[in-house]
């Protein structure tokens, strides 16, 4: 147990000291197993016959795929059409502009999967409209960063993918799972813009009141795209392709569909396939650094460590849940999304299956709780893409900005935990 911890105490050091993620997992797992195992031969052969297994899990050919079609929606340039699109029909009421790109963030998490690239998209998009009718910067910026966390609850989503793989959970019924809470979430982030907006009416003036006959053909504009999230979606649902051959069609879909927005040159094609590629081997090398470093904690003796521990608390489930929640928030004073997840589900999951916890519940309270780490300080990491695109609002007026919707994920975490069917009543119909 105390090799553990001193391996996470070692581990933080090195990471703070700007050793990318996955060497550093890499360096302290391999290290940590050496030591516990008295050799560097066992930790060598160890390591290797892991990064093996892991790079032939056909589960893993999800996630490159996913992540190009994230990058073919991206080229095609459709966040402008779904903002529009939710301004039409939202712009005019109090906060409406707000709301319009929490919607329109839905929209595009939906076929990205990605919560930077959606805050960094949408920040481009809405602020111009937000603050040309003179939404607070507090507001609008928040709005955007709040928004891009949809990205990684609605599916199709990377860390969720992840998560199925190590829990070796149906990554299918993870993503089904995902769509009620995920809607949950947009109208509880649009629910505290409007009671925001109402208790101080000058941070988002009402906008522009389009006549019905000119909402429709903006509507139609993206009609493309939800059939594309409604295929791969209801494919996976009604059985009838598994989750890699969903991925497929969809990154098939969105190339069709960027050809034909006239976004797609073969110069963006090259340069899609090259991004798409980079991202997936980083997150493969921050995962194959994962799995050693787990080995490593769970032959230390945390997990059972762990185990017996809450066993002899007494605690319910239910607390033990808890608990992992608010260390999840505090490790979100420190890593990113994908990083808490690696570091931690492996060891959670193994004190959660003997207690009969369904994991895929579990997975999207986890993605829940990660996702309000991406807009709390000190990291925050869509508020800090948000400021790098809008780089004259301050950090500080962009944290103060997101208040509300951390609020209103802490509420709609609350009603998932004491209700666990809003999650798991879609999954259980697949069967």
């Amino acid at each position: 147990m105390l090799e553990s911890v001193i391996g996470f105490v070692v581990l933080f050091i090195i990471c703070f000291l700007g050793v990318p993620l996955g060497f550093s997992l890499l360096i302290v797992g391999l290290g940590g197993f050496a030591y516990v195992r008295g050799g560097l031969g066992p930790a060598i052969e160890m390591s290797g016959q892991q990064i093996m297994d892991l790079s032939m899990n056909y589960g893993f050919s999800v996630l490159p795929l996913f992540i190009l079609m994230g990058t073919f929606i991206h080229r095609a340039q459709l966040s402008e059409d779904l903002y529009d699109a939710a301004n039409a029909w939202l712009g005019h009421r109090r906060g409406g502009m707000a709301m319009a790109t929490i919607a329109a963030c839905g929209a595009f998490a939906a076929v990205s999967g990605s919560s930077l690239a959606t805050a960094a998209t949408m920040a481009k998009v809405a602020m111009p409209s937000m603050r040309r009718f003179g939404y607070a910067d507090s507001l609008a910026a928040g709005s955007v960063a709040a928004g891009g966390t949809l990205g990684i609850l609605i599916p199709p989503s990377v860390p969720m993918v992840i998560y199925g793989i190590l829990t070796e959970s149906d990554i299918g019924k993870l993503f089904i799972a995902g769509v009620v809470p995920g809607i949950l979430l947009i109208f509880a982030y649009m629910a505290s813009i409007a009671l925001v907006t109402a208790i101080k009416p000058s941070l988002g003036p009402r906008g522009e009141r389009l006549p019905w006959r000119a909402r429709w053909p903006l509507l139609g504009r993206v009609w493309a795209v939800v059939a594309l999230f409604i295929l791969v979606l209801g494919g996976i649902y009604l059985g009838i392709f598994t989750p890699t051959e969903a991925a497929g069609i969809g990154a098939m879909g969105a190339l069709v569909f960027a050809i034909g927005r006239r976004r797609m040159p073969w110069a963006a094609f090259v340069e899609s396939l090259i991004e798409a590629g980079v991202t997936a081997g980083m997150i493969f090398f921050v995962a194959f650094g994962a799995l050693v470093f787990s080995n490593f904690v769970n032959l230390a003796g945390m997990t059972s460590a762990m185990v017996d521990f809450i066993e002899a608390l007494d605690v319910s489930p239910i607390g033990v849940v808890i608990a992992m929640c608010l260390i999840y928030l505090v490790l979100g004073c420190i890593f990113d999304s994908l990083a808490m997840l690696l570091l931690t589900v492996p060891i959670f999951a193994a004190v959660l299956t003997p207690m009969g916890i369904d994991l895929i519940w579990f997975g999207i309270v986890a993605i829940i709780v990660v996702e309000i780490g991406l807009i709390t300080p000190p990291i925050g990491m869509n508020v800090f893409v948000v400021k790098t695109v809008l780089e004259d609002i301050s950090l500080w007026a962009i944290f103060a900005g997101v208040w509300p919707f951390v609020i209103a994920s802490l509420l709609a975490l609350a009603l998932i935990i004491v209700v666990p069917d809003i999650a798991l009543w879609l999954p259980r119909l697949m069967n």
